[in-house]
């Protein structure tokens, strides 16, 4: 692949406003902010930017991250008929934060996430609750592996069953973030907030640009429409 091409596959149109007055063209900018969001440091990035003949900083580049982090819409609106919820954790700072996401098992689409300072019955209920103002859960089914979702499903008049095998998708795709941002593998160094901001450009980045094989080459949000 030509590198014009590389660069215009990570132009957003969507992103233009957050790009206003900045003497960095859009899609290099783009780009650098789709490296980090994948695994690649600050420092990385810099040095990858410097192959093509960019000179910034990486104060520059974390200022691009976090600008952009800002506009990254909500994953599209679904009506999905079978939705896997889980958290994982996520040392911040060198004390445990519980990340929760869910995602449409039909679609592969990931729906919601969020970052708790704690794991049970009311931050699930809470979890569940921004799912349910977000997407159209009508007809659809929770798959979960533990009983605190019941509670928190039965408080919300939501749907769900105990499942072990089918929601494991959910797991998978925790391991396939950890693994490509390899800092959650130790102790996060900056906000709760943060966390949430590197995340959310995760989730941009695996619903909208990243083809998967078992969707026959699209990404989920192009299953979806």
């Amino acid at each position: 692949m030509q590198l014009a091409d590389l660069l215009s596959e990570s132009y957003g149109a969507e992103f233009d406003e957050a790009w206003v007055r900045e003497r960095t063209a859009t899609p290099v900018r783009v780009f650098a902010v789709c490296l980090h969001a994948t695994g690649c440091s600050l420092r990385e990035t810099q040095a990858i930017l410097r192959l093509i003949s960019v000179e910034r900083s990486h104060q520059a580049i974390w200022h691009w991250v976090h600008r952009l982090a800002d506009s990254v819409p909500d994953p599209p609106r679904a009506k999905p008929s079978r939705v896997a919820v889980d958290e994982t954790t996520v040392k911040i700072n060198g004390d445990w934060s519980w990340v929760y996401a869910a995602i449409d098992l039909d679609s592969r689409l990931i729906l919601d996430v969020a970052v708790f300072g704690r794991r049970g019955t009311d931050p699930a209920a809470a979890f569940l609750h921004r799912l349910a103002e977000k997407h159209d859960f009508s007809e659809m089914m929770f798959l979960i592996d533990g009983y605190g979702y019941l509670t928190a499903l039965s408080r919300l008049g939501l749907s769900g069953q105990l499942d072990y095998v089918e929601r494991n998708l959910i797991e998978k795709w925790f391991h396939t973030f950890k693994m490509r941002v390899d800092r959650f593998h130790n102790s996060w160094v900056g906000s709760r907030a943060s966390v949430r901001d590197r995340i959310v450009m995760f989730v941009h980045y695996y619903n909208t640009q990243r083809p998967h094989q078992s969707l026959n080459g699209q990404t989920p949000a192009e299953v979806l429409n």
